[in-house]
């Protein structure tokens, strides 16, 4: 198979993937700003650090680049409706969204399976993308659950957990 954009993709789309919704504030304005990503990773545990990219046409860059803090709002199966709310280029994603304020300031998202706010250490340039490297100042995190998946294409139910995945 040759190595074109469509085919790069196809392959991309086999690794399943975790869905969150990175958010942040508009310098100045204070204005909550948010955008669906599934390139999302722990990079370090000590310190603990995280990654995730958005492309460089993304609207909302300059924010993310500018503010100094993020969150990443890890989403739970249950979160299918807020994934494409916050993947659209809608001008009223934060219409009748349940949210509160960090620490920094940054959007919280409600119902969540965790929440982690950070501090930007690094913006790398990779590509077509921005790789946006930020410390873990703080977490919050529910028991139980199961996460949103997004696989080829589509978003993926993973079902109650299995007896042999409790035992390890």
């Amino acid at each position: 198979m040759s190595l074109d954009s469509r085919s790069f993709r196809k392959a991309l789309g086999c690794f399943a993937s975790g869905v969150t919704v990175v958010t942040t504030l508009i310098p100045g304005s204070n204005d909550p700003v948010g955008v669906t990503v599934s390139a999302f990773s722990s990079l370090s545990l000590d310190p603990p650090l995280v990654l995730f990219c958005l492309g460089n046409q993304t609207s909302s860059l300059e924010s993310f680049k500018s503010f100094g803090h993020f969150a990443i709002n890890i989403l739970s199966e249950h979160q299918r409706d807020m994934s494409i709310r916050f993947a659209s280029r809608n001008e009223d994603k934060w219409q009748g969204v349940n949210w509160t304020k960090g620490a920094s300031g940054v959007p919280l998202l409600g119902g969540c399976l965790a929440s982690l706010e950070c501090s930007l250490s690094q913006v790398v340039d990779g590509g077509d993308h921005k790789i946006f490297i930020g410390k873990v100042e703080r977490i919050t995190h529910q028991e139980g659950g199961s996460p949103l998946i997004y696989f080829r294409g589509s978003y993926l139910e993973l079902g109650p957990p299995s007896a042999l995945a409790e035992i390890i």
